[in-house]
Formats: C-alpha cells, sequence, structure tokens
C-alpha cells in the first residue's frame, strides 16, 4: 500500500500565519510579537468569565 510520507505540520504565527520563529515563538518576528502585545494593552483581547456584580463590594 502505497501511502504519502507524513511531513511535519509546520506551525504558524497567529498574528500573521508565516512560520514561527525558534526566538520569537510563537510569533515569527518581534513584529509580530509586538502587535499582540499591544491588542492585550488596548483591551483587544478579554478571557471570558462571569459579569462582574456592580453592587458587590469588597
Amino acid at each position: 500500500m502505497n501511502t504519502p510520507a507524513a511531513r511535519p505540520t509546520q506551525k504558524r504565527c497567529p498574528i500573521c500565519s508565516k512560520p514561527r520563529s525558534e526566538a520569537h515563538t510563537p510569533f515569527c518576528s518581534t513584529r509580530c510579537k509586538d502587535r499582540d502585545l499591544v491588542q492585550w494593552l488596548e483591551g483587544g483581547y478579554a478571557l471570558p468569565g462571569r459579569p462582574a456584580d456592580e453592587d458587590h463590594e469588597d
């Protein structure tokens, strides 16, 4: 039976989809790493959680 040789799947940068760089994993470059950081700092990403209870004081 002829089966194609399994090629390892190269992981891609989550920002631009270029191949990852060992030095910048999981990104391909400093530029993409910085773009991701800016997304976090500007509130572009959010982690799921319970809604905040505005009436509750700690």
